[in-house]
């Protein structure tokens, strides 16, 4: 059995989940008539203390409905310069909604208030329109953004006539990471995106949560989009499931990601980037003068083990519902055999 540590992505659906998407009960959902699917989007727009939600494909086409529901062509959006939308999505921004992206780098993914406030666009004839911040939480690169800077933004956004669209994929572990519910850190925002994959174990799926008025303009967007589906109360079982119970667990993902950076803590060469600790992944860096095989990852995957690059010189581990402590003492006793001939030829 391969251990993939490579994302919380290539997370299976549980025997439950399996089992209610046999049995659900669907609908046409492009006629609003799929009953589970409107029991998700009631149960998603609860949790994270919005009006209404829709549920989407997919993370990225989330974000990029958020975009097109949001703005009209040729305006700008805000946004740090390391974000998914930025850098993962394939420019579909560019494509979908129109837009231009105005990139702050930020410090972890957190942006500074007075750099946000400068680049809000005032009226002139040789401008656009700013009309969105996007925010990311938690961060891809391992860090959550406090309640606190999500409120300053929020309310900078508003005095400046701006909406806030959060990126929140892994919300539920930022949530987790903070010990706050999730509806404390989207009451900040207009607009979230968040999956039922990832660490929530769903197979597929992603929901947008607003208003009543931005989602029947989302509604019909997604149609524009090729978004509109039919019987996936199928999809939408496993979804339910995902928020009413997969989300309580994550704690045991993040105490397991503790547990292997300890582990890998005490790996002579190995430097775990102890300030992107926030959630459920663990980045390290090897010191210079240790002696890495040039295909450590493919020694690795023959002790049956996947991990994932993330950028640079950086190595990424995710731990997730398919990996256990014991799972962990694998890797870290594998890690320790390959570094160890390597130093020894």
């Amino acid at each position: 059995m391969v251990m993939d540590l490579r994302s919380d992505t290539v997370t299976q659906p549980t025997k439950e989940m399996r089992e209610a998407m046999a049995n659900a009960i669907v609908g046409d959902d492009v006629y609003e008539d799929d009953p589970t699917v409107k029991q998700l989007e009631i149960l998603a727009a609860k949790m994270v203390g919005k009006e209404a939600a829709l549920f989407v494909p997919s993370g990225t086409f989330g974000n990029q409905l958020a975009l097109l529901t949001h703005t009209n062509r040729g305006d700008e959006v805000i946004l740090e310069a390391n974000s998914h939308i930025k850098k993962y999505e394939v420019a579909s921004s560019a494509v979908i909604a129109g837009v231009q992206l105005h990139t702050i780098e930020g410090e972890l993914g957190k942006m500074n208030l007075d750099q946000i406030k400068g680049a809000i666009r005032g009226e002139d004839i040789h401008f656009p329109s700013t009309t969105l911040i996007c925010l990311e939480n938690a961060v891809s690169n391992g860090t959550v953004l406090d309640v606190d800077y999500m409120k300053s933004v929020y309310e900078l956004a508003k005095s400046n006539n701006l909406n806030v669209h959060l990126d929140g994929a892994r919300v539920f572990n930022a949530s987790t990471s903070l010990g706050v519910e999730v509806s404390d850190i989207c009451q900040y925002t207009d607009t979230v995106m968040f999956c039922l994959s990832k660490g929530l174990c769903a197979p597929i799926g992603s929901m947008i949560a607003g208003s009543e008025s931005f989602i029947k303009k989302a509604r019909k967007n997604r149609k524009l989009m090729g978004g509109g589906l039919r019987q996936v109360g199928i999809l939408a079982s496993s979804g339910i499931i995902a928020l009413e119970k997969m989300s309580k667990r994550l704690k045991e993902d993040h105490d397991n990601a503790h547990y292997l950076a300890e582990k890998l803590d005490e790996i002579e060469g190995v430097r775990i980037i102890k300030n992107r600790r926030d959630i459920n992944m663990v980045f390290i860096q090897f010191d210079e003068n240790l002696q890495v095989p040039k295909d450590f990852t493919q020694l690795l995957l023959e002790k049956d083990i996947k991990i994932g690059g993330y950028t640079g010189d950086e190595l990424r581990f995710v731990t997730h519902n398919g990996i256990s402590k014991e799972t962990i003492d694998h890797v870290v006793d594998s890690m320790k055999i390959i570094l160890q001939a390597k130093q020894s030829i």
